[in-house]
């Protein structure tokens, strides 16, 4: 072997390459200058197991001579240029593998790192907002090369190798190159293509081989494969910069006084295709019409898409994330859900996508041990495991992996343009004893259950959100009275934009589904919830949550025959409409779906053949079109201005009325509701002043399926003796109406004093 090989070799690293465990190829392989004496040389190295021979060539393609076998591993190749007019800056090395098999390729280890020691610091400190632009893996062209950059966080790794259709998933042929302490492993792959499926080989302190699907990756295989797939997120062109800019120049005071009426959407049994073509499944670029132009038509504002970031499992419906920074594959591509989203806001209709930061799988190829340690998990199974669920909990006291959720959200705003992101099960990350029994979780360091750690994250993520893309926002869905939810980070707050109102939810579906002789005696679950709508900013929502495992369908929580539940549920609707907060409803209410959801199955269109359900259907497209048109329904809802009983005390008829205000004296709306199955043909209610009440909505009539029983012309207030908020008796006014059994009756009027 050349002498100068011979002194420059490093046996330690070179029996390290030869067992499978180097964390620092680059001081091996690739090009090095080495001095001796006066005399300096350039020696290349190339690591090629199983070839024959291995050639060093030049940019030109000019053999310059051939490398000679290393000792201490006969497939680490090595060649001297002695002669300093004759070094190379670039080079490629020619190999021979049989007779007929001979390759050229870039060596990957004479590219320099594009992690910086100061990207390492800001990662190590938990604030680096944009590691989505360093980690995972992102397309570049080096002088000339074309190539992939791969990088991943593993910090108790001995050794990771990135493996792929591009390498023949060798593991021996692209070792990446570890950063120091940070646990960043790094290296450029030549000619790794768009589209190539990949993953990371890691060697545990074990000795362990791990395969892992990329964490920062941003496509992967189509279930029930696993592996990342190289992507662009770089190349499509987004139509929707006046609507972005728009969007962006709201204040999150200005978007509280906007409407928001929220489509919830699993899109693969939103529709499924008459042939069982691709699962059944209909594209992003499908959907983006279908839905959207659907959405359009129905009068909705927003879109909240069930289960997008990547999950192995459809009946996990998204919630146990393998891949967080890569839209399901389950659709199309990235550059296909962008178009879908792009399509919506043509449409003029925000996107908002369930995030889980909760939780995530033991699925092996996902975050779960992934370096052979607990890495996104805490190691603690007291606090890294829920036992319930069979999932593990992330560390978010680690800097590291509360940077990886911090950017994670940053990523789908900014990469792909989402308005909005809900939090699924905000109340299993702030109690340390959340699903668990005694001697399943340990206290905080004061002895209580709260989780200090997730609270810092949520109020950190929250604030960057407000600053960074104050135009955008993240929903709380959270089922306790934890203070302060969306109260700002600088009130103690967790600084939330919106919480799901989960206590109006429950209490007004226990309520609903009773018999109605028995409502009386639960009055309070109807009225309780207007006693703190002012506490948080509320979203009401009638979610997937309460339509599946044995809960029924809105329609067949509705007590009575089939024209009751009818007429009970636009009741409800129109209830709902009228209460403050913003609104949601999962997908196929809108037309009284009467089976319980499934995943796998679509939603049941053909009902809209029956006219009940069409007529269903219209009413909430009726209720949409009131509630955007009137901002008595909307503008309010965070204010006392914006809401007052007119009575809430008739238990034994099951009746409350009630009026909303806007921004003006103009267009205020009176609402009278009749949740029993009786009519009350003079039905005298409160009124907030003097002047006429005009019927603008009334769920009983006929084309919404009800039978007609309306209040045709305006109804002129009268002087009468009235009950105030303090139960005393005042001057005030009346009117005298028509009230539909199982109705909501809506009135628009303009305050007089």
């Amino acid at each position: 072997m050349n002498t100068y090989l011979s002194e420059w070799a490093n046996k330690p690293l070179i029996s390290e390459l030869s067992d499978g465990v180097i964390n620092a190829p680059q001081d091996l392989l690739g090009c090095h200058e080495y001095k001796k004496g006066r005399t300096t040389v350039q020696i290349f190295t190339a690591y090629r197991p199983c070839a024959w021979h291995v050639w060093l060539i030049n940019s030109k393609g000019d053999e310059i001579g051939e490398l000679e076998r290393m000792e201490g591993c006969e497939d680490l190749f090595g060649f001297v240029i002695e002669k300093k007019k004759d070094f190379l800056k670039k080079y490629r090395f020619r190999v021979q593998y049989s007779d007929d098999d001979i390759i050229e390729i870039d060596d990957p280890y004479s590219f320099e790192k594009a992690i910086t020691d100061f990207d390492c610091y800001v990662f190590g400190e938990g604030k680096h907002h944009r590691i989505f632009d360093k980690l995972g893996a992102h397309m570049e062209t080096i002088d000339g090369v074309e190539g992939t950059r791969f990088a991943v966080w593993a910090p108790d790794a001995r050794a990771v190798s990135v493996v792929g259709e591009f390498n023949m998933w060798d593991s021996r042929l692209h070792y990446m190159m570890l950063h120091g302490e940070s646990g960043i492993f790094e290296i450029f792959v030549p000619g790794a293509w768009e589209g190539a499926i990949y993953k990371y080989e890691i060697v545990s302190r074990t000795g362990e081989k791990i395969y892992k699907t990329d964490p920062y990756g941003n496509y992967c295989e189509k279930r029930p494969g696993n592996a990342s797939r190289i992507a662009r997120l770089d190349h499509y062109k987004w139509t929707d910069a006046s609507y972005m800019k728009k969007r962006d120049s709201k204040s999150r005071e200005e978007r509280e006084r906007e409407p928001m009426t929220i489509y919830e959407a699993h899109l693969a049994s939103w529709k499924k295709k008459i042939e069982d073509d691709d699962d059944g499944n209909y594209s992003y670029r499908e959907l983006a019409e279908m839905l959207g132009d659907y959405l359009k038509e129905m009068g909705y504002t927003h879109v909240e898409l069930m289960g997008i970031a990547e999950y192995p499992f459809d009946g996990s419906w998204g919630y146990q994330v393998g891949c967080y920074y890569a839209p399901t594959s389950r659709y199309g591509t990235p550059e296909d859900f962008m178009y879908f989203v792009d399509q919506m806001h043509k449409r003029g209709i925000q996107v908002i996508l369930d995030w889980v930061p909760a939780h995530f799988p033991r699925d092996e190829h996902c975050l779960g041990k992934f370096d052979g340690q607990a890495l996104y998990e805490h190691p603690d199974p007291r606090k890294g495991e829920h036992p319930d669920w069979g999932t593990y909990i992330f560390d978010y006291g680690r800097k590291e992996v509360k940077n990886f959720l911090v950017a994670n959200a940053l990523f789908w705003v900014e990469k792909f343009h989402i308005d909005g992101l809900r939090v699924d099960a905000v109340a299993s990350m702030l109690y340390l004893d959340y699903g668990k029994r005694d001697g399943e979780w340990i206290a905080n360091k004061d002895g209580g259950n709260e989780n200090y750690d997730a609270v810092e994250f949520l109020q950190d993520l929250n604030e960057l959100m407000d600053e960074e893309h104050p135009g955008a926002y993240i929903i709380a869905e959270e089922s306790t009275a934890w203070p302060g939810v969306t109260a700002r980070v600088k009130d103690n707050g967790l600084g939330f934009s919106y919480k799901w109102n989960m206590g109006w939810m429950n209490d007004f579906l226990e309520y609903i589904k009773l018999d109605p002789y028995f409502k009386q005696f639960h009055h309070d679950q109807l009225c309780f919830s207007i006693a703190y709508y002012l506490s948080e900013r509320y979203i009401l929502v009638l979610s997937h949550d309460e339509v599946v495992h044995g809960k029924c369908s809105m329609f067949n929580k509705m007590p009575g025959l089939e024209g009751d539940k009818f007429a009970c549920l636009r009741a409800s609707y129109g209830y709902m409409y009228g209460h403050p907060g913003k609104k949601l409803i999962f997908m196929g209410q809108e037309f009284a779906q009467r089976r319980e959801w499934a995943e796998f199955r679509s939603l049941d269109w053909f009902l809209l053949e029956d006219e009940r359900h069409k007529k269903m259907q219209d009413y909430v497209r009726e209720l949409n079109k009131l509630y955007t048109s009137h901002d008595a329904l909307y503008y309010n809802d965070y204010d006392i201005m914006g809401f007052e009983w007119m009575d809430c005390q008739r238990p034994q008829t099951s009746t409350v009325s009630f009026i909303r205000r806007g921004k003006t004296a103009k267009k205020q709306l009176l609402f009278v509701v009749n949740f029993t199955p009786i009519a009350h043909t003079k039905y005298r209610c409160k009124a907030p002043c003097k002047g006429k009440f005009k019927e603008i909505l009334n769920s009983d009539d006929e084309r919404f399926g009800g039978q007609g029983r309306i209040n045709q012309t305006p109804i002129v207030a009268e002087a009468a003796k009235v009950k105030d908020s303090d139960g005393k008796t005042v001057d005030g006014y009346e009117i005298e109406l028509y009230l539909p059994p199982l109705s909501t009756v809506v009135f628009e009027y303009d305050y007089k004093e």
